[in-house]
C-alpha cells in the first residue's frame, strides 16, 4: 500500500509518499500550473489498478525481514540499567539544589525585611549568627527557625551526592577528558555523557543540538521559512547545564566572550545564552567522539575547515 502525506498549497504542493510492501519511501514538490501533479497522480492510479494491494501478517512478516537482511530497520538506543540508576543520582542532587535555592531565598527576604542584605556573606558565619540574632514575631521567628533546620539538614545531603558525582565522573576517561573544556565541571560532562549515552549515535553536531532541544522550531510553508524558539525537547537537566556551562565558559574564555557579547548586541542576552549552550554541546560531542581533550581543540579547531573536522564550529 502507498502513503502519502501532503502538503497542500494553491500553487504548489510538497508530498511525501511511502510503499509500505517495499519499505521504500521518497518526496515531491509537485507544481500545478504545468499540470506535473495532475501527471503523478494520473499515473499513481493506473498503477494501483494493476497491482493489487494486500496486507496480511505474513507480508508484514516479510517486510519486516527484509529491512533487517538490508539493514533498513530503525534501531534505537536504550540505555542500561547502570546509566538509567546514574541518572537518578543527577536528577535527586538538581531536585535537593533547587530546594536548598528555594530555602535559601526565603532566608534572604527575611534578612530584607530586617533591612539587612548581604547576599552571599549572609551564609558565612557571622551572617548565621546576624540571621539568628533578629527579633522577630511569633510566626516569623518559627519561619526563620525551620528555614534554617531543613537548611542545615539538606548541606549534608548535597555534600555527599557532590561526592558521588565527582567519584563517578573520576573512573569514566571520557568525562574526564571533556572536563579539560573551560567551565565545564564533573557534573556538566557525566550528565552529557549518561544522556547522550554513544557519539555514534549521531552523524553530526545538528543533531544533537536538536536531540538536547538547542535548535529553534521550523514552521515554514509555502517557500516561506519561519524559525521560533527553541524546542526545548530532550532531556531538560541536561539543556539547563549546558547553559550554566556556556555562561561559565563565556566567564572564564575570552574567545567565547567575544563571540557571546557579539550575538549579545545583534539579538539580545537570553538568546546569546542559548546560542553558547548549542556551541556547547556540540564543542562536548565532537571532543567525545574525536577523543581530543581541549588542547587538541585549540590545537586543530581553528583548522576545521581544511581537515574536515567539524570542531571549529
Amino acid at each position: 500500500m502507498l502513503i502519502i502525506g501532503c502538503d497542500y498549497h494553491p500553487g504548489v504542493q510538497q508530498i511525501a509518499f511511502m510503499d509500505t510492501e517495499t519499505g521504500e519511501f521518497g518526496e515531491r514538490r509537485l507544481e500545478h500550473g504545468d499540470g506535473e501533479a495532475e501527471k503523478f497522480y494520473r499515473d499513481l492510479r493506473q498503477a494501483g489498478i494493476s497491482v493489487r494491494v494486500q496486507k496480511t501478517d505474513r507480508h508484514d512478516a516479510q517486510l519486516l525481514l527484509k529491512l533487517l537482511l538490508e539493514d533498513r530497520f530503525p534501531r534505537i538506543w536504550v540505555a542500561s540499567w547502570e546509566n538509567r540508576d546514574l541518572r537518578q543520582l543527577l536528577w535527586h542532587r538538581h531536585r535537593l539544589v533547587q530546594m536548598r535555592t528555594r530555602i535559601m531565598n526565603q532566608l534572604q527576604a527575611v534578612a530584607l525585611n530586617e533591612g539587612v542584605r548581604r547576599k552571599k556573606r549572609l551564609w558565612g558565619q557571622a551572617g548565621r549568627a546576624q540571621l539568628e540574632s533578629f527579633v522577630l514575631a511569633p510566626w516569623a521567628s518559627r519561619r526563620r527557625q525551620e528555614l534554617l533546620e531543613l537548611l542545615d539538614r539538606l548541606n549534608p545531603s548535597i555534600r555527599e551526592l557532590n561526592a558521588a558525582v565527582e567519584q563517578e565522573a573520576a573512573r569514566r576517561p571520557e568525562v574526564q577528558r571533556l572536563m579539560t573544556h573551560p567551565g565545564v565541571g564533573s557534573l556538566t560532562a557525566l550528565a552529557f555523557v549518561l544522556i547522550v549515552g554513544t557519539p555514534q549515535r549521531f552523524a553530526c553536531g545538528k543533531q544533537i543540538a536538536s536531540y538536547v532541544g538547542l535548535v529553534p522550531t521550523e514552521e515554514s510553508s509555502g517557500g516561506r521559512r519561519r524559525l521560533g524558539h527553541i524546542s526545548k525537547q530532550g532531556n531538560s537537566l541536561l539543556r539547563f547545564l549546558l547553559v550554566e556551562a556556556a555562561q561559565a565558559t563565556v566567564r572564564s574564555d575570552p574567545d567565547w566572550r567575544r563571540k557571546f557579547l557579539h550575538l549579545a548586541m545583534r539579538r539580545e542576552r537570553r538568546i546569546a545564552k542559548v546560542a553558547m549552550a548549542r556551541k556547547l554541546a556540540v564543542r562536548l560531542y565532537w571532543m567525545w567522539r574525536k577523543e581530543w581533550d581541549y588542547e587538541q581543540v585549540k590545537r586543530f579547531g581553528s583548522h576545521a575547515g581544511q581537515l574536515g573536522n567539524p570542531l571549529g564550529v
